[in-house]
């Protein structure tokens, strides 16, 4: 356990912390000597953290984001809250828009000295879209604010990693398939590094008199097309592919069917793209300069050559 420093010994709790991002920010905080306890459906996901972690300095618990009782017995006692429940399934009004200002009540009235909402770039749809995910995730940074007001919100955009479920679902398609459709061919993504991400929130709970009663948008340092994302992932895996634009007619309809990789939130909130707004601060504000993905994808696909690390040509 570290030393010195803001977040020493201080109990931060981890509210849907055994998900992706969830990984990364628990890693940021042991680093920085906090004692973690991590709160999820399924806390036993986060068990493979248990190395990382001193005697003590981590703990579980069970908790159902539905429930207020199980919500605020996981935020007892704690210095600090981050919120990372999101999902694209289930009750999101409940999950995504209730849940959070439940958070926020608990943590005040636990006295948490900095809370974290998580949120995401997403437009608030118009009467004329439906968008159940958009709309939950504005009604969670509301209720948030009017529970605490000095709450750090963090809205990221697509976050990448060598584990996640964005470039690895691309990664795994492409080595497989020879012909490919690609949905919003035309939409611009600003996918951001989850270290890039877990760092911001880290330093948002280690000065809330900075970051507190601010919302930051995090994006990478490219605005990428959804072709371009695509091509460049045959690229690192050395293969040759034909990519298929989809019309927006024929993508909002296979993802209104069931069973499909992508629903019709996901649809919506990929045709409107996915970037950070400029009227919105930053990673500027954190002193983090965004890492690119074209600095981890070469690696990352290597296990999807045909010839692994010894692919050097254009295969099928």
């Amino acid at each position: 356990m570290a030393k010195s420093g803001a977040l020493n010994g201080k109990m931060v709790v981890l509210m849907g912390g055994t998900g992706f991002l969830g990984n990364y920010v628990a890693q940021a905080l042991l680093s920085r000597g906090a004692r973690l306890r991590i709160c999820s459906r399924h806390p036993e996901a986060a068990f493979k953290l248990k190395p990382l972690a001193n005697l003590g300095q981590m703990q579980f618990a069970r908790m159902d984001a539905t429930d207020r009782q199980s919500v605020e017995r996981c935020i007892e006692g704690a210095d600090a809250v981050v919120n990372l429940v999101g999902s694209f399934e289930g009750n999101l009004k409940k999950l995504m828009g209730v849940a959070p200002g439940w958070m926020a009540e608990a943590a005040q009235k636990a006295g948490a000295e900095a809370f974290v909402h998580v949120s995401a770039i997403a437009q608030m749809p118009d009467e004329d879209t439906e968008n159940e995910y958009a709309s939950a995730k504005h009604l969670g940074e509301q209720l948030v604010k009017e529970a605490y007001s000095n709450a750090t919100i963090i809205r990221p955009s697509i976050i990448f990693g060598k584990d996640d479920n964005f470039l690895n679902m691309f990664g795994e398609l492409i080595s497989k398939l020879p012909i490919l459709p690609v949905f919003g061919p035309d939409s611009q993504l600003q996918i951001v590094y989850v270290d890039d991400v877990a760092e911001a929130i880290a330093q948002s709970l280690e000065q809330p008199g900075k970051h507190g009663g601010m919302a930051y948008e995090l994006g990478g340092p490219e605005k990428l097309t959804m072709m371009e994302i695509n091509q460049r992932i045959a690229d690192a895996q050395r293969r040759k592919r034909t990519f298929l634009p989809l019309p927006d007619g024929v993508s909002a309809a296979f993802a209104a069917l069931p069973g499909t990789p992508m629903g019709s939130d996901q649809w919506n909130l990929l045709k409107e793209g996915n970037v950070a707004g400029s009227k919105a601060p930053g990673f500027e504000k954190f002193g983090i300069e965004p890492k690119p993905l074209g600095l981890f994808l070469d690696k990352w696909m290597t296990r999807f050559r045909k010839h692994g690390r010894f692919a050097e040509r254009l295969s099928a």
